[in-house]
């Protein structure tokens, strides 16, 4: 089969080394030449994808049997637009990709439907409610986010324009500022039911809006999980959602929860692998099924319970990148490098030097480990 990947991104290699392991002949959509997959991969097509008439040309002069989406919100959107008569497989109408990924549209259908979510206020009601979280309905990575305590109120003003200036429609959302432990769940359905899932806790060390320090969380309340399942189900019935991926964050305080953002899409900085070292589940390649009008198939054998930490080696300022120092012994699993000694380095979450991946012995050892990363003294960046 030949298959069309809309994302030249480190993320996507692992769906692109399934897709080749399983004998297609694979191309990948992308207008960065820098990009990973574009350097490394043999057939490599420069174009800006979103734009879609010329895309559904390259479909067509390739005989492109299928598409997959890659890691990124504008690669669902695009895929969505690019099957809008369910040609290559069944997806989600653009109109549902459209309430799923546009925050506005989905507090108010959350809200509609009585699901767990951050309350919306409105301008003429900001009085009241404190403190409050501005950002942008359609942006990603933390960019355009800013806190308002009560006592700030004269931040408004810039925070809206500085949420609208991120945003693609220079659209911005204010809502109540949850607080709480970060989580995300990630969830493989098929007729509207979980097959699968995992719960990841996530932190943010160079930029509190912006995850790079997560691990999987074996033990997590089930309660709380089975009523996140319970919203998941309920959500995927009401928007007839297709199977394949839902993938959300949420914010846990005590025994409540807030859904934060829902995406269809693989995320990125690797999740897939964070989930398939850690667990053993493979899952780029159930994430890229349903795309090929295959059904998940999932293992017979149990899933692992190994102790890995993912981290986006990043920092809260700009600056000239050298190198790093260790300041203790680590078992680096995996390491992906994005940038280079030399390289001028954006603040997060703008700037990423590299995602590594780290095995501890024991959960003893990942706690510790976890909790000098999160502190930002398991190395320095000079």
């Amino acid at each position: 089969m030949k298959i069309l990947l809309l994302d030249t991104n480190f993320s996507s290699a692992p769906i692109y080394d399934y897709l080749i392991e399983s004998g297609n002949e694979v191309y990948v959509i992308g207008n960065n030449p820098n990009d990973f997959l574009a350097k490394s991969v043999k057939n490599y097509i420069q174009s800006d994808y979103t734009k879609i008439s010329q895309t559904q040309e390259f479909i067509k002069s390739y005989k492109i049997d299928f598409i997959v989406p890659g890691c990124n919100d504008r690669s669902y959107q695009v895929y969505t637009e690019l099957n809008s008569n369910n040609q290559f497989s069944l997806s989600d109408s653009s109109e549902i990709n459209e309430i799923i990924n546009n925050k506005e549209k989905f507090r108010s259908f959350a809200t509609a439907s009585n699901l767990s979510v951050p309350k919306v206020v409105k301008y003429e009601e900001i009085g009241e409610s404190w403190p409050l979280i501005v950002k942008p309905v359609d942006s990603y990575s933390g960019m355009g986010i800013t806190i308002i305590k009560e006592q700030e109120p004269i931040m408004l003003p810039s925070a809206l324009k500085f949420a609208k200036e991120n945003s693609r429609t220079k659209t911005c959302i204010i809502e109540e500022f949850v607080e709480g432990q970060l989580f995300s769940h990630s969830a493989f359905i098929s007729n509207k039911s979980i097959l699968i899932d995992f719960i990841v806790e996530e932190h943010g060390t160079a930029n509190s809006f912006a995850v790079d320090t997560s691990r999987v969380i074996y033990d997590f309340s089930k309660e709380i999980l089975n009523n996140i399942r319970k919203e998941i189900h309920q959500m995927a019935d009401e928007l007839n959602l297709v199977d394949g991926l839902i993938h959300t964050q949420f914010i846990k305080s005590g025994n409540a929860f807030w859904i934060i953002e829902v995406t269809r899409r693989c995320p990125g900085d690797l999740y897939s692998y964070l989930i398939e070292s850690s667990t053993g589940f493979n899952y780029a390649k159930a994430y890229a099924e349903p795309f090929l009008k295959q059904k998940i198939c999932l293992s017979s054998s149990a899933l692992q319970k190994n102790n890995i930490l993912r981290h986006t080696i990043s920092n809260p300022k700009e600056g000239y990148f050298s190198s790093l120092q260790f300041n203790r012994s680590v078992h680096i699993d995996k390491m992906v490098q994005i940038s280079s000694s030399g390289d001028f380095i954006k603040s997060s979450p703008s700037g990423r030097i590299g995602i590594m991946f780290i095995r501890a012995d024991s959960k003893r050892e990942l706690n510790n480990l976890y909790e000098v990363t999160l502190n930002r003294k398991l190395y320095s960046i000079l």
